[in-house]
């Protein structure tokens, strides 16, 4: 079964016209989440690996696989940093020790209005898949995105204030969104 966040970040290959392939070291999936108070934190992933093919908009092909356990903060230092990423990365959250791959992937292109898809497909994280329409922009020299989900249906619910009550300012908001660049080579 695929794993939570390999889905984010993809593979080595993409997949067009001419093959294309991936700067990995370079290309990010970066993930924002925020609390009731508006604070919010900030973090990168990296990918696996990333195929696409977006050229057939009757079969259109995407995949996109995320190291969970690269999951990194950027907006904190030195104790702060280390203790939001160990949490991110424990049982409360994600829980990548168990589950160290996301996965997401595209099945269909809603519209297309020049370089910019809107597409639908799914997200995996934790072995827990649902559907997901986002944006996808294609480029010369790089593949970017943009997805919005729902942590709790993957089972992160932590401080959610869906399943828990009385949390005040302690309240994470349910929806992560995860900007997604691929840099080709």
């Amino acid at each position: 079964m695929k794993s939570f966040f390999t889905l984010l970040l993809f593979s080595v290959t993409v997949l067009t016209h001419a093959q294309s392939k991936f700067n990995l070291d370079t290309s990010t999936v970066t993930w924002i989440g925020e609390k009731i108070t508006s604070q919010s934190h900030t973090g990168t992933l990296k990918f696996k690996k990333a195929a696409i093919n977006l050229e057939d908009l009757k079969n259109p092909y995407g995949v996109f696989e995320v190291d969970m356990t690269s999951l990194t903060n950027t907006d904190l230092t030195g104790k702060g940093k280390q203790q939001l990423e160990g949490h991110l990365k424990s049982a409360d959250f994600f829980d990548v020790n168990t589950y160290a791959t996301a996965y997401v992937s595209i099945n269909k292109v809603l519209t297309k209005k020049g370089n910019l898809h809107e597409v639908s497909g799914d997200l995996t994280i934790k072995e827990i898949t649902h559907p997901v329409n986002f944006s996808v922009t294609i480029l010369k020299d790089k593949i970017s995105g943009k997805l919005t989900f729902d942590r709790t249906k993957y089972n992160v619910k932590f401080a959610s204030g869906s399943f828990f009550e009385n949390l005040g300012d302690n309240l994470i908001n349910d929806t992560i969104t995860l900007e997604i660049n691929l840099n080709k080579l």
